[in-house]
């Protein structure tokens, strides 16, 4: 990539150059485990701005994936990209999640408290396809506590992190196909195909309630949002100056990078 810092100093009239014109597209990234979505909007930010592209360049994403998790996060770059998250957050996602059917969690993730939990007799792998049938189409969901969900005008995490018990609501949410990649009790290997809002804590927390178990997430991998793969995403370290319009995907619907 060629650099674009020469681009803020005068030439050789002595008058500044036109400024850049801010980038419009999309960019895939494959976030670590431990970012937030934001941090990883902000390492974009970063890299626009060495590049000398304007402050006033839009930054945002097409849906949060938790810190602990890894995977596709789509970056949203230039005001026309960032009215595209609503659409690019409804479309469907795949998750590769790792069930720990032996214990349980406050936060429904290793994140939180781990209680072990006895298991007399660990399912076969028939009785957790079955078990699995019963979470597949539209299903009734409630959030994990520790969640970022709006509960009279404060975060559920923040009132369970204060030991108060967010009472939160069940809502429907989709649930397309759930795949078994691999099982060796305690752990459980899913990969999940699923529409908005589908908290796959919440599922990992109701598959082993359901079977009798333990039920936490101890892993999980997002690999598709939509038409976005992880095949066709930039690791985070990767993101740096010069980085501009060459580097982005076009918005849907166009073949190629806007001018």
């Amino acid at each position: 990539m060629t650099s674009h810092s020469d681009h803020n100093t005068p030439d050789d009239t002595g008058q500044a150059p036109a400024p850049i014109p801010d980038p419009v597209g999309l960019l895939v990234v494959d976030k670590p485990r431990g970012p937030t979505s934001m941090t990883v909007c902000r390492v974009v930010k970063r890299a626009l701005r060495a590049s000398g592209i304007s402050k006033t360049c839009k930054v945002g994403h097409g849906g949060t994936l938790d810190p602990l998790a890894t995977g596709v996060v789509v970056v949203l770059i230039g005001r026309p990209a960032t009215r595209l998250c609503d659409t690019i957050m409804a479309g469907q996602k795949t998750y590769l999640a790792t069930i720990d059917l032996a214990h349980r969690s406050t936060t429904d993730d290793a994140e939180g408290e781990l209680t072990e939990i006895n298991v007399f007799r660990a399912p076969s792998e028939k009785d957790i396809t079955h078990t699995l049938e019963s979470f597949v189409g539209d299903i009734s969901q409630v959030p994990p506590a520790h969640s970022a969900i709006w509960v009279n005008g404060q975060r559920a995490y923040d009132l369970a992190r204060a030991g108060k018990n967010p009472a939160l609501k069940a809502r429907i949410v989709r649930v397309d196909d759930i795949t078994i990649r691999h099982y060796a009790f305690p752990i459980l290997q899913l990969e999940i195909n699923c529409g908005k809002g589908t908290y796959i804590r919440s599922l990992a927390r109701d598959i082993g309630l359901a079977l009798g178990t333990g039920g936490m997430l101890a892993r999980l991998r997002r690999t598709r949002v939509g038409e976005f793969r992880i095949e066709n995403a930039t690791a985070l370290d990767d993101i740096r100056a010069p980085f501009g319009q060459a580097d982005l995907l076009p918005l849907p619907g166009q073949h190629t990078n806007p001018c």
